[in-house]
Parts: C-alpha cells; structure tokens; sequence
C-alpha cells in the first residue's frame, strides 16, 4: 500500500477557552494509565502473545515460565499482556484469545500473523483507542477531547493529571508524564545508542502509521524548551473502505447500538469515531459515505437533504465477515 506524505495541512480551528473538553459518552469509565511498565508495544509482542497463549492458555499464570516462553523480561511480559488485552487480542482475564486476536494472529490461518500489513496497523490503533470500558487515558482525551492543533507536552500532562483527579486518582505527574510519554512513542520512533538492537528499543509498531509527528519546539511556561506535535490530519488512503466499513459498524454497534440511524457530525467528530480515531478530514468521510451503499449493497447508505446527513442502516452486518473483508482485497 503506499505510504501518505508526511507533510502535515494545518487544519483551521477556532480558538477555544480550554485545551480540554469534557468527556461525553466516557462518563463514569475507569480509565488506564498503568500497567504499560512505561513500555510501548514492540512488534514481536502481539504475535508472541497469541501464539503462547494458543499453546498454554495459563502462560501469565507463573511470570517466570511466561518470561522464558516469551523471551522477554520481567516487566516487559507484564507490559505485552497490557497491550494485548488493550488491543481487544485477549481477553480481559488475560487467557482467552479473542475472536480478532485469533482471525489476525493465530497459528494457523491469521489474516495478518506478523503484522506485515499497514490496515492490521490501523486496527490495533482503533482497537487501543475505543475501549468504552477502561479506556487509556491519554488516547481518550487526545484523540477525542484535545481541542488545540498542537500537542505541548506541559500542557497535555496538566490535563492528564486533572482528569485522573476528577476520577478521584491520587497519581503523581511522573507517573502521568510516563503515561504520555508511552502514548508518544507508540506512534514515534526512538532512537537508541548507534548500531544498538534490543527488545528494550525496537519501535512500536504503530509508528509506521506516521499519525503523530513532531512539527518544532517552543519554551513552555516554566521556561524550559519542549518538543511540539502534532496529529498528521489528512486523508490517508491506506485505510480502505473495507477497514472504513468495519470501524464505522464497530463503532455504531459499541456507541449508538440502539439507532438505526448516525448523523454525519457524530461520524465525523463523535467521541470513539472513525472521524476522530483517524483524524480525517470532513470531506474525506463524506466521500467515504457515498459509496457505502453499493459497498454494502444497500444495507447502510447516505443521505442528504438541506437540514441532515446521515447514514441509515436497515440491518445489522456480521463483524466477522467485515474483519475478513479488509483482507479479500
């Protein structure tokens, strides 16, 4: 598939009085900010895990036997059981493989068992970012909530730390600057010592999205010099209709179950929306919508008129059957 331009279109936004907004739809949820050990999820992870817990579904049972079997420390072994329970590969109880982590990563007949295609990306990104449960705290409010076009780090990390307070969270700023710095490297690339190879600074993954980048430096409010960043806000053609499709149905189902119809703002710009998760343009999604109805053969399609748009679906569609799709093509 080829590869977006990294260059970044500014959107145009109107100032706001705040960096952060209220949550919607993410009242009352728990949110995540541990459990990572400060580790970014590394390419070998995700499949390690699977394939582990294919052949002993009791692997994290005794840390030491699951270090041995996954080839990893300590830590690292708490940190990959994180990332595949948060990427909806295993289950919450951290034994059962899922239905996604078994169609993607499994032994014998994984769509995708090395993550070698950039839309399996695109899904671990969707899956990490729309937990309605316990969502991770700074993909929620990043992704969904942040107002300003940029992200400074002093900023973010007061807004984090104010979140975690409203939940009644007593967590230090180190903790919750380790968090963003997590969130950070999971879409950036690090940089270790000169021809140094190790698991501890193998690149997530998700970093070949090139979703986040960094775009200059500026001096905060302490006076101290701070990377700037930003979300690359364009239309990005790697993720296909058929990834499009599911996420939308995926996200109708978890978010708005219970209609029959979804307007095109809540598509566009509703908290958890494909919209927002992969930062695309309006009209990106609206040309997106107008095919809905001969990709679905009618089940889902987009109207217009002067005063609504929004998308109508007659039927519930099969989430299996919409997985598998992505990769018929």
């Amino acid at each position: 598939m080829p590869k977006e331009s990294k260059s970044l279109r500014r959107q145009k936004t109107k100032e706001h009085p705040s960096s952060w907004s209220a949550p919607n739809n993410s009242v009352g949820k728990r949110f995540r900010i541990a459990g990572h050990e400060s580790f970014p999820c590394r390419y070998t992870w995700l499949p390690k895990v699977v394939r582990g817990l294919e052949r002993d579904r009791q692997l994290f049972k005794d840390e030491d036997s699951a270090m041995v079997e996954l080839g990893l420390g300590k830590n690292m072994v708490r940190s990959a059981r994180f990332w595949a329970q948060a990427a909806r590969l295993v289950g919450s109880g951290g034994s059962d493989i899922t239905k996604m982590g078994k169609a993607l990563l499994g032994d014998r007949k994984g769509l995708d068992q090395f993550l070698e295609d950039i839309r399996t990306l695109w899904l671990i990104h969707w899956n990490l970012s729309t937990n309605t449960q316990n969502p991770l705290l700074a993909w929620d409010l990043l992704l969904n909530r942040w107002q300003e076009p940029e992200l400074a780090p002093s900023k973010v990390i007061k807004m984090l730390q104010r979140e975690a307070s409203l939940q009644g969270e007593r967590i230090s700023e180190s903790t919750v600057a380790q968090h963003f710095e997590t969130f950070l490297h999971t879409y950036l690339p690090t940089r270790g010592k000169k021809s140094e190879v190790t698991e501890d600074n193998l690149d997530c993954p998700l970093v070949e999205l090139e979703l986040l980048m960094k775009i200059g430096e500026s001096t905060n409010s302490e006076g101290e010099r701070e990377s700037i960043f930003a979300f690359r806000r364009e239309s990005k053609p790697e993720i296909t209709p058929e990834l499009f499709l599911y996420c939308l149905c995926d996200f109708w189902q978890n978010r708005h179950s219970e209609g029959r119809t979804l307007s095109f703002r809540e598509l566009a710009h509703g908290h958890g929306s494909p919209g927002q998760i992969f930062k695309l343009p309006e009209d990106d999604i609206r040309t997106r919508l107008e095919f809905l109805e001969d990709q679905t053969e009618g089940v889902l399609t987009f109207a217009e008129s002067a005063h609504s748009q929004q998308v109508q679906k007659k039927r519930e569609m099969d989430s299996t059957s919409l997985l598998a799709g992505i990769y018929r093509t």
